[in-house]
């Protein structure tokens, strides 16, 4: 295989390994996979056993066979009506085994080299707020203000997301905000399935970390990579989402917002959600 054939085959193993290797805190079945020698990966139902672990499997090679829990799914719950607030979260989001320190959590990061976007940044993003933050707000991807200064949503739709956060009788450093992904896609384009598969691992540990009460997912790419799901965020905003019990609200990106400013309303409307769930919590219903 030519080297650079090989070097894209190492990031992709490396993005699928460094994804489901931090996913072993979850709990759930495992995957087996297997990378063979031709880098070529394809499920083996023969090798599928009745408890429902999946392997994936290839041509046998000296690559080991790794064994790792799988994370679970996001899924819908039940509408909230004026002030109730979804089911109480009952499972843990957090393994006694992950460090749930951001500082630590940042520092593991390091230079990341998991994906091919860090031969183009200028700038990590990791995220930024409080680490006791009741709201986390979930965006898709640094922009080139935000690469310039390795700090998120700080261009206009940052600008705009602050306001929001404002009129929401908040502060920006008492929330929590950070992206699917750390580094900026060339062009701003939408984030690869590899670069997601890298990064995600450390958004979920980010979030163990800070314990949100609730989760606001800002655009179609982070409320499909939160809830693993491919429907739109037109679909989804308006209603609440469980995201490891946690209550995730989806609605639109800012960037949006600036090109459709007609749809402030909905925004509005999902971020009064967000406010009256919170406020129930804190004994300010009203």
């Amino acid at each position: 295989m030519p080297d650079r054939g090989k070097e894209e085959l190492l990031l992709l193993i490396g993005a699928l390994r460094a994804h489901v290797e931090a996913e072993a805190s979850a709990g759930r079945n495992t995957i087996s996979f297997r990378i063979g020698g031709d880098g070529v990966m394809a499920i083996d139902k023969a090798l599928l056993p009745a408890s429902g672990e999946i392997f994936v499997a290839a041509s046998p090679s000296a690559v080991p066979v790794e064994t790792v829990p799988l994370r679970a799914t996001g899924a819908p719950c039940p509408e909230l009506m004026g002030a109730a607030e979804p089911e109480r979260i009952t499972t843990p989001l957090a393994s006694p085994n992950v460090p749930l320190d951001l500082k630590a959590l940042r520092e593991e990061l390091g230079d990341c080299r998991r994906c091919r976007l860090h031969l183009g940044r200028r700038n990590i993003v990791f995220g930024e707020g409080s680490p006791r933050a009741a709201l986390a707000f979930v965006g898709e991807a640094p922009g080139a203000d935000e690469d310039a200064q390795g700090r998120p949503f700080v261009g206009r739709a940052g600008q705009l997301l602050t306001r929001i956060i404002e009129a929401m009788k908040m502060k920006r450093s008492e929330v929590y905000i950070c992206n699917i992904l750390k580094c900026r896609p060339p062009g701003n384009r939408n984030p690869a399935p590899a670069e997601i598969a890298a990064c995600e691992p450390f958004l979920v540990r980010q979030l163990e970390a800070i314990r949100p009460r609730a989760i606001c997912a800002l655009g179609t790419i982070a409320a499909q990579t939160l809830l693993k799901t491919g429907a739109p965020v037109s679909t989804l905003r308006g209603r609440w989402h469980s995201y490891h019990d946690i209550p995730l609200m989806p609605t639109y990106h800012p960037a949006y917002l600036l090109r459709n400013p007609a749809q402030k309303r909905q925004v509005w409307e999902d971020v009064q959600q967000i406010m009256r769930l919170l406020d129930a919590g804190t004994g300010k219903g009203g």
